[in-house]
């Protein structure tokens, strides 16, 4: 396994563009070693994320950090049920329809193994649209825009309607973050004592390309729909000759996966109570449903570039202090719903009275120039301020989300402790609109972003990725150092109450 990252390392190194420095060169090599076809993509759950979770612990540990999980050990178990449809037999009529392909489901402890519905288009399933859906599987276009219904709108309508489940057209419209088929596969994964869903109601997610294939009694064509529905056109409502057939094999398993968990004590005593917590989720996709031959879900920038990142960090420190406590987090189970992190927030390893704010990382993408970088909660504690400053110091500029409505601020780690009262802050690379740099990230997330593509193979841009590490590296140092904690801005709606 050395030799194939020696020999993979060795090629991204002597590619085309500038080479990589010292540094950059053991961070991707790193990179390298948790995101190879060895680790398989390091599912929550499986033994190949259990040997990556080893790796870390044993890196960390030779750099200097000292354990902070449970029992004085490295691991932080995170107990998990999952619920997966394992096989799927659909027809909309005579057609079959392709499992993962055409359409997903989001499982339940209630999802039946056999489905016999009719079908009601709905539009944009507003409450007056759904006047004959009683009983039926209602078909809805999932738009964001403002001013018409939202995804818990629509539901809400669909359940008033007495329908017996909801089937979202997956908006091709929604251009900030484009649908994405084939889905990998169809799993609900939830902490083991959270009470079990039973609701038998059922969400399924259409592909909006499959939408022909219900509707061939209809003289409007689904492209036509389609149409309309991405540009917020008036859309009609009417039931469906076809019946919706469905046979599904459900699979119920319990899964135990941990948080990898350490701490660089401080150098002064009297800020032992106002650690700082860098963390990134280790946890990937692992196997699913194949794309172009490849069903293998390296998930290298997705996320084990930035837990390689953390045992860099610690790397270069090799066992210094900061002023402060540094504690290293690579979290389990983030692909599933932050369950790594909000099981530690929930059951937390040290006090969370001691845990003065979080630095962390996920959704970076190193692939064009570093010019701009979006922060998440830039305006909302002295994190953001620090961010500024570090990045405008290097020649980067910084920005507020101006994306909101993909919600990033509340999909990845750092979400959990905000929640909690505890600071944090969180990073996207950013572009200017029309440039190539948003081309390129506009590209990576059609065709790399929960894809095999996300591997070793794809194309980076090295210069950025040393970019934002010199930030990270400087970041740190520079909020570990302060004399004064993290603190909430008064004017931040998310501070605590």
């Amino acid at each position: 396994m050395k030799l194939a990252i020696a020999i993979a390392v060795s090629i991204l190194v002597g590619g085309a563009g500038p080479k990589m420095d010292a540094d950059t060169t053991e961070w991707w090599r790193t990179t390298s070693e948790l995101s190879n076809d060895a680790m398989e993509g390091r599912d929550t759950g499986s033994a190949a994320y259990l040997r990556a979770a080893k790796l870390v612990a044993a890196r960390l540990e030779a750099a200097g950090v000292k354990p902070a999980g449970e029992n004085g050990g490295w691991f932080q178990t995170v107990p998990m049920h999952e619920i997966a449809i394992t096989k799927a037999t659909i027809r909309a009529g005579a057609r079959p329809l392709v499992f993962l392909h055409d359409l997903t489901i989001s499982p339940n402890a209630a999802t039946p193994a056999r489905v016999d519905a009719p079908l009601y288009y709905g539009g944009y399933c507003a409450p007056g649209a759904l006047r004959n859906a009683r009983g039926a599987i209602v078909v809805c276009h999932g738009t964001h825009r403002e001013g018409l219904p939202s995804g818990a709108e629509r539901e809400k309508a669909v359940r008033a309607a007495g329908a017996v489940g909801i089937l979202t057209i997956a908006d091709p419209g929604f251009a900030v973050e484009p649908p994405r088929w084939p889905y990998a596969y169809a799993r609900t994964v939830t902490h083991a004592d959270a009470k079990p869903d039973r609701d038998p109601f059922l969400r399924m997610t259409l592909n909006a390309g499959s939408l022909g294939k219900l509707l061939t009694t209809v003289s409007k064509k689904g492209n036509v729909l389609i149409r309309d529905g991405a540009s917020g056109k008036p859309l009609p409502s009417f039931s469906l000759r076809e019946r919706f057939r469905a046979s599904f094999t459900i699979r119920q398993r319990d899964i135990a996966s941990p948080n990898v968990v350490g701490i660089l004590p401080g150098s002064d005593p009297k800020l032992a109570g106002q650690a700082i917590l860098l963390g990134a989720h280790l946890d990937g996709y692992g196997y699913g449903e194949p794309v172009n031959g490849d069903r293998l879900y390296n998930g290298t920038l997705d996320d084990a570039a930035y837990v390689a990142l953390l045992i860099r960090l610690a790397e270069r420190r090799h066992g210094k202090p900061f002023q402060r406590p540094v504690i290293f987090a690579a979290w389990t189970g983030e692909e599933k719903g932050l369950l790594g992190s909000r099981w530690f927030v929930a059951h937390p390893t040290m006090p969370l009275s001691r845990i003065a704010g979080v630095i962390n990382l996920d959704q970076l993408r190193p692939i064009f120039p570093l010019k701009l970088l979006t922060v998440h909660g830039l305006d909302d504690s002295s994190l953001g301020e620090d961010a500024r400053a570090v990045a405008n110091g290097l020649g980067i500029a910084v920005q507020n989300d101006p994306e909101p409505e993909r919600n990033l601020l509340r999909r990845t780690d750092h979400w959990p402790f905000m929640q909690a009262g505890i600071p944090a802050v969180n990073f996207v690379f950013g572009y200017r609109p029309g440039t190539k740099s948003e081309q390129i990230y506009r590209h990576w997330y059609r065709t790399g972003y929960h894809k095999p593509q996300d591997d070793l193979k794809q194309p980076m841009d090295f210069k950025a990725a040393a970019d934002f590490n010199r930030f990270f590296y400087k970041l740190v140092e520079r909020v570990a150092d302060d004399p004064q904690p993290p603190a909430w801005k008064p004017t931040s709606p998310l501070r605590p109450r």
